[in-house]
Order: C-alpha cells, then structure tokens, then sequence
C-alpha cells in the first residue's frame, strides 16, 4: 500500500463523506478528509496529497477560497495538486468560475459514483 495515493475529501456531511471513502478506498486509494475549509489546508500542508474532492459549500472557508488558496500556494507541489468540486448547486457556477478559482474538475451532487472513480483516476492514476 506505499504506493497508494491519498485523496482528500473536504466534505462537511459525513453520509457523502462515509460513502465517498468506500468508494474510493475500494479502489485502493488512502483517504483522509477535512470537514470545514480551515482544515484543508493544514491536511495538504502536513502530508503528500494527490487529489482533492472540494465540496463547493463547506463551512469556515468555501471550497472555492481553498481552491484558490491551493493554488497561490509558494510550495509548487502543493499549487499543483488536481482539485475536484463537488456541489449539488453547479448552476450557481459558471465553469469560467470554477476554471478562475483552479478548480480542476467538477461532479454534481447526488455523486455518480462510476464518475467519481473515473474523473479521480483520470487526474490521480
């Protein structure tokens, strides 16, 4: 397992939080998760994280602030990290929006789980 990814998911509700990390720990990726967007950045900061799922509307900071906080990062690996939204309300986002905060990719809320699997190994392997 030294060799799996880590993916965190920044998801207030722990329902699609549980649900999200059997998913993906199915697929053998390693889990960690912030529930507010004040410990996004502690999680990313304090160990190799190869992929966030940024639910959009989490409290403390939205996960728009912390995509945009990743990515004016001064460590290039942290700036870089492939950053996911996932919101019940993409509507309310324009993808010039989400392109402008860094956000890498998106997936609506109820997740598709087949998707989520998809788009996390397409940018995480």
């Amino acid at each position: 397992m030294a060799d799996s990814k880590t993916i965190l998911i920044a998801e207030d509700s722990s329902v699609i939080l549980n649900l999200t990390k059997k998913i993906l720990e199915l697929q053998k990726y390693r889990i960690v998760s912030a529930k507010n967007g004040g410990e996004v950045m502690k999680q990313v900061e304090s160990q190799q994280i190869d992929c966030v799922l940024m639910d959009i509307n989490i409290p403390v900071k939205d996960g728009m602030e912390c995509t945009r906080e990743i990515r004016r990062h001064t460590d290039p690996r942290i700036a870089k990290i492939p950053v996911i939204a996932i919101t019940g309300n993409a509507n309310n986002y324009s993808m010039e929006q989400f392109r402008e905060a860094g956000v890498t990719d998106y997936l609506p809320k109820p997740l598709d789980f087949d998707a989520l699997v998809r788009v996390v190994k397409q940018y995480v392997g």
